[in-house]
């Protein structure tokens, strides 16, 4: 049974092992450059795995420490796992003990392909859905700790490399504005990101600017389910 879902996950993740190579590589590039050891994003992607936050997460091991700040911006930055774990629960009702993790290791990539693939028959869908997460996550744990420790031994000049994460939003932002054809996500997203920049400025916009959003969302998801009853 569990061969059986791991040889049928496993072609799913490909595409994804590609990706979270390349982004862990950077992640863990970045961290030795900011000077720490190879220790910490193998750890960090191992208990975080979150890949923008864990990006977030170099400028707060490096500055004055705020926890409270700390935890609303983990909850902000990725706020849009609410709307996943919602939209999740029925599939994976009767996982048993995977659940637990399953919920822990779903990103984005591992939604997408547990939200729109259906195991094969005779595949059991709890374990299909646990080897999609495991997979997934041990490729950007390889990635980062690969990275970190190439980090020793390959030294070049790496000055502007936090563009990595910059990259990473910029292209979750055209995925989707080309998966909602109305393009209001995206919309709503820049709008309350530019009021929240003019009025705070661009040293406390991000909090507020994620929490409009969020609201602003949020009371469009319901209106538009009042409007269907």
């Amino acid at each position: 049974m569990k061969t059986k879902a791991l040889k049928a996950a496993f072609p799913h993740t490909l595409p994804i092992c590609v990706g979270f190579l390349f982004l862990g590589m950077s992640y863990g590039f970045l961290m030795r450059s900011k000077g720490f050891s190879f220790v910490y994003p193998m750890l960090m992607s191992l208990f975080i795995f979150a890949g923008s936050m864990e990006f977030v997460t170099v400028n707060l091991l490096l500055s004055a420490f705020h926890p409270l700040y700390g935890f609303f911006l983990a909850l902000m930055v990725n706020a849009r796992h609410l709307f996943y774990g919602i939209s999740m629960l029925e599939k994976y009702k009767n996982t048993g003990w995977k659940k637990a993790y399953l919920i822990f290791g779903m990103c984005d990539e591992s939604f997408s392909v547990n939200c729109a693939v259906e195991p094969p028959a005779g595949v059991d869908k709890g374990w299909f859905f646990f080897f999609v997460t495991l997979l997934n996550q041990i490729y950007w744990v390889s990635g980062a700790t690969l990275g970190a420790i190439l980090g020793y031994v390959i030294h070049f000049d790496t000055t502007g490399i936090e563009f990595v994460m910059t990259a990473l939003f910029v292209v979750m932002f055209l995925n989707q504005w080309e998966e909602n054809p109305r393009h209001r996500p995206a919309l709503t997203g820049l709008s309350c990101a530019l009021l929240s920049l003019l009025v705070l400025g661009p040293d406390r916009f991000i909090l507020p600017a994620m929490a409009l959003i969020v609201l602003c969302l949020s009371l469009d998801k319901h209106a538009k389910g009042e409007k269907e009853l």
